[in-house]
């Protein structure tokens, strides 16, 4: 018999081992790939919006395939302030100095559609929108350093914002507004809607004068500063207002008469436009658009 080599059987089981390490490795990485988010989706530059999605860890430029598309002369009684963010988007795509802005005020009235427009206006010239959720707003400094180097021209656009006392994002904003070390860069402005004017809720105590207690706030002057600091950090602050009846049916007859509708058509929907402003409890430009695209669905001409 032929004497076994003791060290090509050790070879031999090292071998294995490791064949069956590597084996085993492989199905736990696979394991690993079925629960990990799929990578991001690469930035298609060729659209006109995004919104910034995130997934777990990462987050992306995902493109807005339909944009929803509005026509400043769409907007209506409200051209003191459709003329000065216009007037700040012009001088933003011209290169020249340009604020931030604020938009706050009653629901309705054409905050976020003011938005859209300026999309619709300056689309042409290179202007793009970013629309950025309030949970993803500490995402910003990314968004700021991903469009950086872009040609376009960029509004971060952000709803119906308001923090709660702690939110995060709350921060990230003041920073990127105005006072972090890293530039927004000159390429990027941030538009934002609220109804809120100081965008975090405000309390009676605080304006009463302060008691001293065990658990009192000894500066408590200095909560109401940091609470109307952020809105301080938009450069434009634009205010809108409930509309006059008479405000309300002219934008209602804009919207039947844009959805096709006859003069004879448009005239007999006063009463019920009234009525349905009545019970929506108001006389917005939202509320036109929904009562005019309800009444031509039932009366628009053949």
């Amino acid at each position: 018999m032929t004497p076994t080599d003791p060290t090509a059987t050790a070879a031999n089981a090292s071998g294995a081992d490791l064949t069956t390490l590597l084996a085993q490795a492989s199905r736990v990485l696979t394991q690993l790939e079925a629960w990990l988010p799929p990578a991001p989706p690469p930035i298609d530059w060729e659209a006109s919006a995004w919104r910034w999605r995130r997934r777990g860890a990462r987050g992306w430029l995902d493109a807005v395939r339909h944009v929803a598309r509005i026509q400043p002369d769409d907007l209506r009684h409200i051209e003191r302030q459709k003329d000065i963010i216009d007037r700040n988007t012009r001088y933003f795509m011209a290169g020249r100095p340009a604020n931030n802005v604020l938009m706050t005020g009653a629901r309705g009235t054409g905050k976020s559609s003011l938005v859209k427009a300026m999309l619709a206006a300056y689309h042409g010239q290179g202007l793009r929108l970013i629309e950025v959720d309030k949970s993803d707003l500490g995402d910003l400094p990314d968004i700021v350093e991903l469009v950086a180097s872009r040609p376009e021209r960029f509004i971060v656009f952000c709803d119906d914002l308001s923090f709660e006392e702690g939110e995060a994002g709350y921060k990230a904003l003041k920073s990127v507004l105005d006072g972090s070390i890293a530039s927004a860069g000159d390429n990027l402005l941030i538009y934002a809607t609220s109804n809120r004017r100081h965008l975090m809720p405000e309390h009676m105590r605080e304006n009463l004068q302060a008691q001293p207690g065990q658990d009192g706030e000894i500066h408590p002057g200095e909560t109401v500063e940091e609470k109307v600091s952020l809105s301080e950090r938009f450069g434009l602050w634009l205010s809108f207002y409930p509309f006059r009846q008479d405000d309300y049916l002219d934008i209602v007859h804009h919207w039947l008469a844009h959805l096709g509708c006859s003069p004879e058509t448009i005239a007999a929907a006063r009463e019920e436009a009234l009525q349905w402003a009545l019970h929506r409890g108001s006389r917005s430009g939202r509320v036109a658009w929904q009562f005019a695209r309800d009444w031509a669905a039932q009366h628009q001409d053949a």
